[in-house]
């Protein structure tokens, strides 16, 4: 959101201050799954049991501006971002999905073992489309292929709005072990020879059987790892990607 002038009081910074750490624990609710956002205010938050993570990154980006010109890196970065988030926005319980950088996350209620299932559907539609996009990368005339990691996993989140109260800027901040975890996930992801998904045990646990036989348990690290592809993608891919 657009940034809006407006001299700063001190006093009236430290009577705020003061009035966000005085709120009472109560105004955190527990509940199942995350609400919609228009239950939000700025004294209030919702902490959620059920909820999946999906977070997918471009590894080694900062080497990417040596090998393309800036326009060229903003056509890329235009390109897979907003893919990512059309992947993201498929999944039937999504419940936001965000931008930091070149990383891509979403947010899922999941209560239920199908939800868990959609999430992990998302992450191999994901790895799938690379394929897709680095040949068209390659038609055009972009010779260096773009690499990501996916990190997936299960947790609770805190929900809350974050902002100055009264100026139009604010957002919603997911605070809680499910998003940094999926992001550290996400990290390890096309690492040495690490697949692209890689996935904590409280969501692969959740998954429906014919899922569970498509990662693999790294016992090192205890993480979970995949190279899953979607079917009809790789169908399409198999015959037009040559």
């Amino acid at each position: 959101m657009d940034g809006k002038y407006r001299p700063y009081n001190y006093l009236a910074s430290i009577e705020r201050i003061d009035g966000y750490l005085k709120q009472p624990r109560g105004n955190f609710e527990e509940v199942d799954e995350l609400p919609d956002r228009d239950r939000l205010t700025y004294t209030n938050g919702f902490y959620a049991q059920w909820c999946s993570a999906l977070f997918v990154d471009i590894r080694d980006s900062s080497k990417l501006p040596d090998v393309y010109s800036r326009p060229l890196l903003a056509k890329i970065y235009r390109a897979y971002i907003s893919e990512m988030v059309a992947i993201l926005s498929g999944v039937p319980k999504v419940h936001e999905v965000n931008i930091v950088g070149d990383g891509v996350w979403g947010v899922f209620n999941s209560s239920q073992k199908s939800d868990n299932d959609e999430v992990f559907s998302a992450a191999f539609k994901i790895n799938s489309l690379l394929r897709i996009l680095n040949y068209k990368m390659k038609t055009a005339g972009y010779e260096t292929p773009i690499r990501v990691g996916i990190g997936v996993a299960d947790g609770r989140a805190l929900m809350i709005k974050a902002g100055f109260n009264g100026s139009g800027i604010h957002d919603v901040v997911y605070m809680g072990q499910v998003v940094n975890r999926a992001a550290k996930l996400a990290s390890q992801g096309s690492k040495g020879l690490t697949p692209p998904i890689v996935l904590d045990e409280d969501f692969v646990v959740h998954l429906n059987g014919h899922n569970t036989d498509l990662v693999q348990h790294d016992r090192r690290s205890g993480w979970y790892t995949s190279d899953a592809v979607s079917a009809v993608m790789k169908e399409w891919a198999d015959e037009n990607c040559l």
